[in-house]
Formats: C-alpha cells, structure tokens, sequence
C-alpha cells in the first residue's frame, strides 16, 4: 500500500520542467513515481529519461502513444518526410537521440499498471485510456462515451493523461483523474502540472520553473521548430478552451 504516490505525465523531453517538479518530490518524500507516458517525445529526450529514472523512489511506468512511436521510428531519419511534418520530424529527433538500451525500455513500458494508494484503493494508471494509449476523451465528451471507454475496468479511480490538461470527474461511480503535463500543458498558462496523492486526498498541482533555462535548453539541442516549440511553451500557451475546441470540436 503506498501512502504518497506522484503522478507525472507527458512530460516530452521538456528537462527544466522534470527538474522542478523532481526537486520538489525530493523535498516533499513519495514512495512511489508513476511515470504516465509520453516522457521523451521533446527537446531533451536521453537526458529527461535519464533524469526520471534517477529519481529516488519506486517508479512505475506507462507507456504513451510518443513512446510508441519513437520505438516506432527506429532506422527513420528527418529527411524522410516532408519539411513541414512538424509530428514526424519531431519523434524521429527524439529516436535518434536515444541510445539503444533507452529505446528497449520504452518499447518494454506497459499499457496499463494498477497502485494501491491508501484512502484510494486499487487505483488503474494509464496513458489515454485503459484499452489504447492515443485515444482522446475530455471533460466535455458525452458521459455515455466516457462509460463505454471504461467499460470493464475494474478499478473505480483510473488516473490518465495524453489532452495535457488536468480534470477530476466522476462518470458512472467511476473517478477519472487527469494529472494534466509536466512538460507541454494546454492550460494556457506557463508550468509544469502533475498529481500528487497522499493522505487520502488528490492534489492537481501546478508549479514554475525555469523557463529561461527551458528556452535555452530548446534552442540548442536542434530540435525540429524549436521556435514553435517555445512560443507554445511560454509566448502563447494554447488555452484550456482551445485544446478543448481541438479534441471535442462542436
């Protein structure tokens, strides 16, 4: 049973970002990391995977669609694809800057894995949903797609991520918790966002962190559109409404 659980999702090769929130995991104590999917797909790939793996406390990890699809792309180079296919070029970026070992684990990460968390119970960590790691849902999808996409689960809490915004509903006595981005949130405002779980409460947490070493970070590690990159990072955030209008167009 553990007491203090961190949840950590899409966290996409954002480094300054995982080290805030790793600092303050480190101050607060956890007994145990989920590391929700998603992690490497960004600018600093070996070196947030190395980080995340460093952290000292047991870590559970899920796999994501952008950890897929990097394994995915191994033997794939930038030139393949057309100048302005900003989604391959990127993931492919983030395969040729991982070692061979990092990429078997990522290939080797579960779809689904399931935490006992005192005062919550069997709790089922996923990336997306608990039968595929790109399905999208929101706060906004009918509550008769939400039941059917849960359809089965066992657990009563399930704790996802993938639309990188954070949200807690109930759906068919069902609690679904989204524990938003550490590294690329669509909250329209600067930071990292995670979930903390202890003493039997949930914690949606959003903290700065050092956005001036983020955009140097970005700017020399060569990433494809870097200049996107930051401008949606800390210049113009994509707000909540935006990325809802995305995902559950009306």
């Amino acid at each position: 049973m553990r007491k203090r659980v961190a949840a950590l999702y899409d966290i996409h090769g954002n480094l300054a970002a995982l080290e805030a929130v790793a600092a303050e995991i480190e101050r607060i104590g956890v007994d145990a990391i989920i590391a929700g999917g998603d992690l490497v797909s960004g600018p600093s790939p070996g070196e947030t995977l190395a980080l995340l793996r460093q952290l000292p406390a047991d870590l559970i990890f899920v796999r994501g669609n952008a950890d897929r699809e990097v394994v995915e792309s191994i033997g794939r180079q930038e030139t393949e694809f057309e100048p302005g296919d900003v989604d391959a070029r990127r993931t492919v970026f983030a395969t040729n800057q991982l070692a061979p070992e990092a990429l078997s684990f990522l290939g080797s990460l579960p779809l689904t894995e399931t935490v006992e968390i005192a005062g919550f119970g069997p709790t089922l960590f996923c990336h997306a949903t608990p039968r595929r790691d790109d399905e999208t849902f929101t706060e906004r999808s009918p509550q008769s797609r939400i039941a059917e996409i849960f359809a089965g689960v066992d657990e009563a809490i399930v704790v996802c991520g993938h639309t990188h915004m954070q949200f807690d509903l109930v759906n068919d006595n069902r609690r679904i918790i989204n524990a938003g981005s550490v590294g690329q949130p669509f909250e329209g405002r600067p930071g990292a966002y995670w979930a903390l779980f202890a003493d039997g409460s949930l914690d949606l947490r959003r903290m700065d962190y050092n956005y001036a070493r983020a955009r140097q970070l970005i700017e020399k590690s060569g990433y494809p559109f870097a200049d996107m990159q930051i401008a949606d990072l800390f210049d113009a955030p994509p707000t909540r409404e935006e990325a809802l209008l995305t995902f559950e167009p009306r």
